[in-house]
């Protein structure tokens, strides 16, 4: 399996406002296609836990992005 994120991207996302933002808006689209993806596959628990952490995961990446909308230096 490739990497999700490599290490160049990181330190990218790290000193280039713009380019944080789009790898941000990116991920969180990709998010949440695996979260319907998994929305989708048999209910358990684990699936529950999955759900509930990509959720988390989900808004705290919109948080950031809807910051650095609005102050690009924070995010």
């Amino acid at each position: 399996m490739s990497e999700l994120v490599t290490a160049e991207e990181l330190v990218q996302a790290r000193s280039d406002a713009d380019f944080r933002q789009k790898f941000l808006a990116f991920h969180l689209e990709r998010l949440l296609e695996a979260l319907k993806l998994l929305r989708n596959s048999e209910p358990n628990a684990e699936t529950a836990r999955q759900l509930r952490e990509g959720v988390q995961l989900a808004v705290k990446m919109a948080d950031r992005l809807q910051e650095a909308a609005l102050d690009p230096k924070a995010a």
